[in-house]
């Protein structure tokens, strides 16, 4: 049985670990996190995403617990209402099409509760080095004992570790948008019921939204500039709190929610592009390999999509024989259509989204069964 090293615990990990497992492989999870990552903004499983997800035995607990938008306002910098819709917003598209919102943290919940008996998860932990021979892949880590697997893949988001490690700089693949974002919760002083808000002065803004049954807020500020974000959080959080004060809308309520959070975050906006995904027995998934940014709406379903290609490709490869290259290989040949599509989703209409049609067509623009 090959054993697997999967870096990062997040969607892409989490599902590539459920379906090696059905498909025969050992794998071993490996996240920096402590445990469970509960927190995140709302996230879309669009098109073909459902289909995965469908296989993986989870419509049913997905559907559950997704949002229950009935529309949107857009406001002005003042608070003035410009411009409402029930029929779309601009987080999850049309309110009509069959797509499904719901929390990162709720997916995360789902998924790990759903894996199969077989996946090794290890948290609190990471790789601090691969070295590859002709019988494996060495693995050391920043805690546990050095161990060897026959495949590693780098499923650790944007800034990826195993991406570094294998491929080279981050610099050399990652291809900044001109803007950043922080995501956190509050309570709902607003008082919004299913109902979203957005709010744009100059070069920065709000999308705020209720969940939890319209008890909590999820609170997405943006804001554009080619200065990278502080990756230490309270730095970043000082940064993130100087652009919020020049916006006047609910200014104290909001700067004090910041000030309050427990689950900031703050990233840069990118994509990752490189000429192949793959080096020797390591390959990336998701984020690591192919970023669209949030800004294109589809990275979950590009993670919950290419874990199911990337397990199946490795299954087939296996039963025939044909090795982990041929298996990487086919996993890029299908992927990247379906990737190039997505990914400019992000770039189509600067501080807007996407038009309706190529966010149907990018979604769909893959085959799970594929001979």
């Amino acid at each position: 049985m090959q054993n697997v090293l999967v870096s990062g615990g997040g969607i892409a990990g989490t599902v590539l670990a459920h379906w090696l497992a059905r498909r025969g492989f050992a794998p071993t999870v490996v996240e920096l996190a402590p445990g469970l990552r509960s927190g995140g903004q709302a996230v879309d499983i669009r098109g073909v995403a459902l289909d995965v997800i469908e296989r993986t035995g989870l419509t049913e607990p997905v559907r559950a617990v997704r949002t229950r938008m009935r529309g949107m306002s857009v406001l002005g910098a003042d608070g003035t209402e410009l411009h409402r819709s029930e029929e779309t917003t601009y987080s999850s598209g049309r309110l009509d099409n069959g797509d499904v919102e719901l929390l990162r943290g709720d997916l995360m919940e789902i998924l790990y509760d759903h894996t199969p008996a077989g996946v090794e998860f290890v948290h609190g932990d990471s790789i601090t080095s691969l070295h590859e021979d002709a019988h494996g892949v060495h693995a050391t880590f920043a805690h546990g004992q050095p161990r060897t697997f026959d495949l590693v893949v780098g499923a650790d988001g944007l800034h990826s570790r195993v991406r570094r490690l294998a491929f080279g700089p981050e610099a050399d693949c990652l291809s900044p948008l001109g803007t950043h974002v922080a995501i956190f919760a509050a309570d709902n002083f607003l008082g919004l019921e299913d109902w979203q808000v957005w709010q744009r002065d100059g070069d920065a803004g709000y999308g705020i939204y209720p969940v939890r049954d319209n008890t909590e807020l999820r609170i997405v500020f943006g804001w554009a500039s080619d200065t990278p974000v502080e990756r230490d959080p309270e730095a970043a959080r000082k940064v993130v709190a100087e652009r919020m004060a020049e916006l006047p809308w609910e200014r104290t309520r909001l700067l004090d929610a910041l000030h309050r959070s427990t689950d900031f975050y703050a990233d840069v906006m990118a994509q990752v592009h490189l000429d192949s995904w793959s080096a020797g027995r390591t390959v990336l998934l998701g984020d690591a390999g192919y970023c669209a940014s949030p800004l294109s709406g589809q990275g979950t379903s590009l993670a919950l999509v290419g874990a199911y290609v990337l397990a199946q490709e490795l299954g087939r490869a296996r039963d025939s024989g044909a090795g982990h290259r041929a298996a990487y290989e086919r996993y890029e040949r299908r992927m990247r259509p379906f990737v190039t599509l997505n990914q400019a989703l992000a770039t189509e209409n600067p501080g807007g989204p996407a038009a309706e049609e190529s966010v149907e067509r990018a979604k769909n623009a893959i085959l799970l069964d594929a001979a």
